[in-house]
């Protein structure tokens, strides 16, 4: 094959990797710190989780953009407002999935978030479909359609229903990125834990915290989503866009994992033969994707 035809390596390839992967490390520990919380309400947990998410984005992008954080924070139009509250709808519905079903159940069905993506900027941003995207997609729609149907059985609908509410909104966060050519989706989530945050306030039910509970919605805020955005963020400029579903599979395997060993939550079997289907449908995808002529270096 010429060396034309071959994408450049980047140096911090290897390094990308890593930040991606624990990224997903960090992601997958909110399952089993709403685990750990012991009495604050769905509210309550958003309340501070969003607002220290908020505080702790806006310090980075600080740093990241100094004098330039109001431009950033003007330019980002009427798009990036609906974006940021796609982003909310999403933080919100994570939340009641969690309390409401196990969380292998949450997580798996989030993942199969890039499949409602897809059909979504076709349908709003005429961008073209691959063959195998479809493919994967009604495979994921499979596997999402099991976990539901065992959902209704046991008792856990409306945590699927709030899970698939969390799905579309990070899709129609995605599509709005892509729609703005966003490049800094950290403004976004700031912008998102605000909104969520004054929701939250404006809807929960008691500003009572235990010391504990308030500290563990914090670091939900600030160490679990916070630090894993900006490692994603800073992995993904070095990695091809194709490998970055895979890396971040650590999410979605680790996650049940952590509440299997600290409280021995056991997922039901629907839960992993949907889970299972989902899992195989975002492989195959991203294998399919790697195996066509990669975008040269910069342009992911």
């Amino acid at each position: 094959m010429p060396s034309s035809d071959l994408a450049p390596r980047d140096p911090a390839y290897a390094r990308g990797i890593l930040l991606v992967m624990a990224a997903g490390g960090f992601w997958s520990l909110g399952g089993i710190l709403v685990r750990l919380i012991e009495t604050a309400g769905p509210w309550q947990i958003l309340l501070v989780r969003s607002a220290s998410l908020s505080i702790a984005l806006f310090m980075v992008l600080l740093v990241r953009h100094r004098g330039a954080l109001l431009g950033e924070l003007r330019g980002i139009g009427l798009d990036g407002v609906v974006g940021a509250l796609c982003l909310g709808v999403a933080f919100t519905g994570f939340i009641f999935s969690l309390i409401h079903t196990s969380v292998a159940n949450a997580v798996f069905m989030l993942s199969a978030s890039p499949f409602f993506t897809a059909p979504l900027a076709w349908m709003l941003l005429g961008e073209p479909v691959w063959r195998g995207t479809w493919i994967a997609m009604s495979l994921a729609l499979v596997g999402v359609a099991v976990m539901v149907a065992g959902g209704i059985g046991a008792g856990a609908l409306f945590g699927n229903l709030a899970a698939l509410a969390a799905v579309l909104g990070f899709a129609g966060f995605a599509v709005t990125l892509r729609r703005k050519r966003l490049t800094d989706s950290l403004t976004l989530a700031c912008l998102a834990g605000i909104f969520t945050a004054v929701a939250a306030a404006a809807l929960v039910d008691d500003f009572a915290y235990s010391t504990y509970d308030f500290a563990v919605c914090a670091v939900m805020g600030v160490i679990q989503i916070g630090a894993g955005m900006v490692l994603f963020t800073l992995g993904s400029r070095h990695v091809p866009a194709v490998e970055l579903t895979l890396l971040s599979l650590t999410e979605v395997v680790l996650a049940p994992i952590w509440v299997w060993l600290w409280i021995a939550e056991t997922p039901r079997p629907w839960t992993l033969i949907g889970g299972a289907v989902v899992i195989a449908a975002l492989i195959g995808h991203a294998l399919s994707g790697m195996r066509r002529k990669p975008p040269p270096l910069g342009a992911v």
